[in-house]
């Protein structure tokens, strides 16, 4: 086998890197199981004492850091926990679906101060970079730290115009998307960097460290949006893939009423739309209006028996591959479908022969219809002050590269 060195990378630490990967260390454990005192934080990271008080006090001085009130022990001087500050810093979140866009302004704790949505048939071009340069200047102004924006998380789905059939689109309307580079257009609009996730993934992302995710070592999770995708984790490890595209779910197989089909032919909302226009209805409202789902209740009911049992059956394959511990089911709908189509898939999973595996967790996500751009907006967030290795962060790729 040849290795082509330029593919490896033998780069040293500078004693600025191991500063910056120090304080990024500090500041990824106060996020995942914070507040800590200082001490704790030295003993679980080997960092001597005075190397991590030194950095505490200066992220403390810089406003990334609160103090907590002193614990007081028996012995020695009282231990003084510190946790991050939520409004330390911002950034902006820009999902692109197939049947709607939203910006959302998030801080550093994952909290969304405001969100703007535009609704769609289908994307173009001029109408998202539009909305999108109208949103990022008014969420600005609503920006209580400015000066804090760490830049724009794009989660959008790779190649866009290979789905026109399938959401109903004029071919030329979206073939439009060929050749778009986001990260170009975005950088007409904004000086902020611009950091791509394929949008699953992003929702992925989002229920890793927001949602229930954070309970589970391993897991598949499964995104149910105008098209089912989903994304996988790893040793507590969102995984992005050589192509950012890992734990694109819906070309599983599945065997429907009509034999094997896609995954997501069966479980993913588009199936549902038709239903909803067959009967005389308006898809569009099952995107802008939730009580829309319970007004098409004799369609809906279907759909999730439908998709709950293909969505088994893909768990099944994904766990005869990897050894995951849960199934998280999320989507695109009010908190009632997801606990329905959730425990439709858990009870799926009962009646398939699970020889040889054992038989994961299901449960349903927590961070729900937001999910995608919540992630979107985490990932600058992540980049620049969190160390989440095994994620390929900041691929700026076009909008049709995988």
């Amino acid at each position: 086998m040849t290795v082509n060195l330029d593919d490896l990378d033998f780069g040293g630490a500078t004693q600025s890197g191991l500063r910056n990967h120090n304080e990024k260390l500090l500041l990824s454990l106060l996020r995942d199981a914070g507040p800590i005192a200082g001490r704790d934080l030295a003993r679980m990271t080997s960092l001597s004492a005075q190397t991590v008080s030194v950095i505490l006090r200066e992220l403390e001085r810089d406003g990334y850091l609160v103090r907590g009130e002193p614990v007081r022990g028996k012995v020695g001087k009282p231990s003084v926990p510190m946790s991050l500050r939520g409004d330390a810093a911002w950034s902006f979140g820009l999902k692109i679906g197939r049947r709607s866009a939203e910006v959302a302004l998030m801080n550093l704790e994952g909290q969304i101060a405001a969100q703007t949505r535009l609704g769609y048939k289908y994307p173009t071009p001029d109408a998202i970079f539009a909305f999108t340069e109208t949103s990022l200047k008014d969420l600005t102004q609503k920006c209580p730290r400015p000066d804090r924006l760490c830049g724009i998380g794009v989660a959008a789905p790779f190649e866009v115009w290979k789905w026109h059939e399938l959401i109903g689109a004029p071919e030329a309307a979206l073939a439009a998307w060929k050749g778009v580079n986001l990260v170009e257009r975005l950088a007409a609009i904004s000086p902020l960097p611009v950091l791509i996730a394929n949008d699953a993934t992003a929702a992925c992302r989002a229920e890793h460290h927001f949602g229930r995710g954070r309970a589970y070592r391993d897991y598949v999770y499964f995104f149910v949006g105008a098209f089912v995708g989903g994304g996988v984790v790893l040793n507590r490890r969102v995984l992005e893939g050589n192509q950012g595209n890992a734990g694109a779910l819906g070309p599983l197989i599945s065997i429907g009423e009509d034999g094997p089909v896609p995954l997501l032919d069966i479980a993913s909302i588009f199936v549902l739309e038709e239903a909803v226009l067959a009967a005389g209805g308006d898809p569009q409202c099952l995107w802008s209006d939730p009580s829309a789902w319970t007004q098409h209740a004799d369609l809906v009911g279907p759909w999730i028996d439908r998709a709950g049992a293909a969505l088994a059956q893909a768990a099944l394959s994904c766990c005869a591959v990897i050894d995951f511990e849960a199934v998280i089911v999320d989507g695109a709908f009010p908190e009632t479908i997801r606990t329905r189509l959730t425990a439709k898939v858990a009870a799926e999973l009962d009646t398939l022969d699970t020889r040889g595996l054992i038989k994961p967790s299901v449960v349903s996500g927590l961070v729900g219809e937001n999910a995608r751009v919540i992630g979107g907006a985490y990932t600058p967030i992540s980049h620049r002050y969190f160390l989440d290795a095994g994620q390929d962060l900041g691929r700026r790729v076009p909008m049709g590269v995988q």
